[in-house]
């Protein structure tokens, strides 16, 4: 028999409407279970952390994703798998923060939660907590089908460092069009094995130190220098920069020297693009060759949250911002594709 953790943070899965204001209020794991008998029947050996204070997703920040690190190091050889229970509206910035804190990963932890109350009659919680549980429990040979951190919402899941929240209002709330999706929940379970990452013969390891110094530079048409400049002058170490299409930017004069300032200056700079499909090629047209050739950081195909996250963990390991910028450009844990 498997044994799963499941911790409990938070979010609209353990919430109830308070009968007199009408208000959703959170409630604890036990009321949870009452909701969800059917988890008795589950071929798995069940236990249940939850956080001191059930916090609401957007109050998320590193000091609690590296208490979810903590605790999930602590039982690391003490089960086989992980369901964190997790508001939807930040779900994706911690799962790929949390991909990045957990090195050489070789059990699943799945991220899940829900767009409805557990108590709601249409409510899609109980059937995003059964599977996870499910998916988190299975194992091949011995070893964990799907050994990495995930996000499974509506029926799919998704690598948790590819996908990111596109939908407030549907049980579809979560897509990952860079990367297929890992697990399809139908009549079966559908594992595609060839995408799943495959751990590897090396020691587990958490890493707890992220650096929030960051910005983001998001561009748009008409974008003032002002503007540009108060972000490249902050007193941050690295900066997130949406840029267009395949990572084009204006070639004005002062853009680009601003840009090369900053770098001189020993800041860290990635392109990513506003796009939600496709690369960045930097390079590929005269807008970008000079982003490439001052030393802007390539972020392919990665989504936001993957960015933010990884920027932050690798300015929490590395001083060196040269170094910094080859990591960024390195596939790390699946987040990004080479092309």
């Amino acid at each position: 028999m498997t044994k799963i953790l499941i911790i409990y943070t938070g979010g609209t899965i353990g919430m109830m409407t308070d009968p007199k204001t009408k208000a959703l209020k959170p409630i604890n794991f036990e009321q949870i279970m009452d909701n969800v008998p059917e988890l008795e029947r589950l071929n798995c050996q069940i236990e249940v952390r939850s956080f001191d204070q059930i916090i609401d997703s957007s109050n998320m920040n590193p000091e609690i994703w590296a208490e979810l690190a903590t605790i999930i190091e602590k039982y690391y050889d003490r089960v086989d798998g992980f369901v964190i229970l997790h508001g939807s509206d930040t779900m994706a910035f911690t799962a790929s923060a949390l991909s990045f804190m957990l090195e050489n990963l070789a059990k699943p932890v799945i991220f899940t939660g829900s767009q409805l109350p557990i108590s709601a009659i249409r409510t899609d919680a109980k059937e995003n907590l059964m599977t996870a549980i499910e998916i988190t429990s299975s194992i091949k040979e011995g070893r964990a089908l799907v050994p990495e951190v995930g996000i499974y919402f509506d029926y799919k899941l998704f690598r948790g460092n590819r996908a990111f929240k596109y939908n407030s209002s549907k049980f579809e709330a979560f897509r990952s069009p860079n990367y297929p999706v890992l697990v399809e929940s139908g009549v079966h379970l559908r594992f595609s094995e060839n995408y799943i990452r495959k751990p590897i013969d090396a020691p587990f390891k958490v890493h707890k130190n992220l650096a929030n110094d960051i910005a983001v530079l998001k561009l748009y048409p008409g974008i003032s220098s002002k503007v540009v400049d108060t972000i490249l002058n902050s007193d941050v170490r690295g900066i997130v920069m949406e840029t267009f299409g395949a990572g084009n930017t204006t070639t004005d004069a002062w853009f680009i020297d601003a840009l090369k300032n900053a770098i001189d200056n020993g800041k860290v700079i990635l392109d990513i693009s506003q796009c939600k499909v496709g690369t960045v090629e930097l390079g590929r047209y005269e807008t970008s060759k000079q982003l490439k050739d001052m030393g802007v950081a390539n972020g392919y195909d990665m989504t936001y949250e993957a960015a933010i996250t990884k920027m932050m963990y690798l300015l929490g390991q590395e001083q060196d911002p040269q170094k910094v910028t080859r990591l960024l450009e390195q596939d790390l844990r699946g987040e990004l594709t080479w092309y």
